[in-house]
Formats: structure tokens, sequence, C-alpha cells
């Protein structure tokens, strides 16, 4: 019998069995599966598929939803409209900086766990018939594409993400600016970032989109390690973005370190809230679920 098949529904939720499936798209489907299997389907979060109303064909439309027995009837085109159906966009940001390639013992790279949550994430919003558009970044743009509910957009999305690799430092006004350029609707906005960044940049970046109508959504992975981290003696730590090294002792990084890391994640959490959006820590030895069950929330409580 195969992982994928052995697996338990919770089980499909982990990083190590994500990372063992073949492809972006199988993962996004997997993770989704066994998130709504986790939840028995429950239509809290707005997934059903019972019919609500006909709306008007309108260009961009998905031609898959007209009732064309409706217009073999009238000989006038209409969409079918489901219940949980929202309409928007979501535009998911994506940091492949150098220091998202970092990964401790057997987990997955901050970068691998941040492209199964940006997977998962635009297959959920294509489930829901939404525009879904991608920016990936470091010190630049990487790779950008706008939102769009055409045939084809999701396998776009999903090969960008794909393509992703750790690159150099992190500039979180790239991103941003590129999306004030381009994007003007009301909609979603995902960043999945490890934001290492001055929290008052971060806010700098989020308030304009707030101020724009949109509905923000931070996630920021981390490694346990970057966390809680294990040092039985001293060592040279290099900085993966810089390059610049410093030797820290075993004292040190139980006692001070744990209390800067700690304060940082209280400040971003703190910039988050003063930006009116939605922050989470993920860590990257932690199932989706999480995640998962936050942003649909977020979904129900923005909708």
């Amino acid at each position: 019998m195969s992982q994928q098949a052995a697996a338990t529904p919770p089980n499909l939720l982990s990083p190590e069995v994500l990372a063992s499936l073949s492809n972006l798209d199988l993962v996004a489907r997997a993770a989704v599966h066994g998130f709504f299997n986790g939840l028995h389907r429950s239509p809290q979060f707005g997934f059903s598929q019972e019919f609500a109303e006909y709306r008007a064909y309108s260009e961009g439309d998905d031609p898959r939803f007209v009732d064309w027995n409706v217009y073999a009837r009238t000989e006038r085109t209409y969409i079918k409209r489901y219940l949980g159906e929202t309409n928007t966009h979501l535009v998911i940001l994506l940091d492949s900086s150098a220091s998202m390639g970092y990964a401790s013992k057997k987990n997955v790279t901050k970068l691998q766990y941040a492209k199964f949550l940006a997977a998962t994430l635009a297959y959920l919003a294509a489930r829901q018939h939404d525009a879904v558009g991608l920016i990936v970044f470091d010190e630049e743009v990487r790779d950008h594409r706008p939102p769009s509910s055409r045939i084809g957009r999701l396998q776009s999305v999903m090969h960008a993400i794909d393509r992703a690799e750790p690159g150099t430092g992190t500039d979180l006004s790239v991103p941003f600016e590129r999306f004030h350029q381009y994007q003007k609707g009301r909609g979603l906005v995902a960043v999945i970032s490890d934001f290492y960044c001055e929290p008052e940049a971060m806010l700098k970046g989020v308030q304009p989109l707030a101020y724009q109508g949109q509905d923000v959504v931070l996630f920021q992975v981390l490694d346990p390690q970057e966390l809680e981290p294990e040092l039985k003696e001293s060592a040279l730590l290099e900085d993966m973005e810089t390059g610049e090294a410093m030797e820290v002792s075993p004292i040190f990084m139980r006692s001070r370190y744990r209390e800067r890391i700690q304060e940082h994640l209280g400040a971003l959490s703190k910039s988050a809230a003063r930006a009116n959006a939605d922050y989470q820590l993920l860590r990257t030895d932690e199932p989706l679920d999480g995640a998962l069950r936050n942003y649909l929330t977020f979904r129900q409580r923005r909708g």
C-alpha cells in the first residue's frame, strides 16, 4: 500500500508526509482532504456546494458554471452560484529569501513548509471559485502571477510556487509595492515569511493594504530550533542572508536568545494588530491544520 493511501487523514497534514508526495498539486489535495475529513466536513467554514442563486454571466467567469439548460430556454447566460462562494481574490506573498532555506534535524525547510501552505491556500481559494494570485520575493520580486479565476491559473500558481528557491536577503517593501502597483480591488492577502525584519518595517508595508481595503493574514514560519535552540557547546553561527558570523554559548542561547526571540514575536504580533492584520506563528514540525483552520476562520470573520 502506498504511503499516501496508508496515511490517515490527520497524518496527511504532517510536514513529513507532505514532503513525501510527488508534487505540490498532490500536496494541496492531500492536505485539504485530510483537513476536511478531520472536520467531518463541517459546514461552518462555508465550503457547502448547496445551490444558492443564479447570476448573469460576465467576461472572465468560468464557463464550467454556466447553466446551459437555462440558456436553452431563455437564450440568456447565467452562472450557478453556491453557498460558500465569495467571488473575491486571494494573493499569496511568498518569502523565498535565503533564511527560508533553513532546516534543523529531520524537519523540512521553512521554504518547503511555506510552499505546502501556499499551495494549499491556493487550492482552497480555487475551490471557492476565487481569483488566485502570487508574488514570490526576496530582495526582489522573483515571480508574479496576478490574481485570476481563469482555467489554468491554479496550475500556473502551483508551478510558480514549486519553482521558488532560497535566494538572497529579505525586503518586505518589494512585494507590497508590487501589490499596490497591480492590485486595486478588495480581497485577501496571505503573507508567508519568517519575518526576520523590524516589526515597524512590517507594519509600514501592511498598513497601506488595510487602508486599501485588503484583509491581511500573516503566517510566520519558523524552525523549532529558532524558537527553542538546543546547543550543548559553543558554536559559530552564520547569518544565511548576510554571511555575518558570531560565536554563541549554550547559556546565551538558553537565556538571552530566547528572551529576544520572544520579544521579537511579541512585537510582530502587536504590529500586526495595529495594522488590523491577522497573525499566526507556525512551526515546521507541526501539521498544517492550525494554519488552515486559522485561515478559514479569518475568511469567515472578514467575509
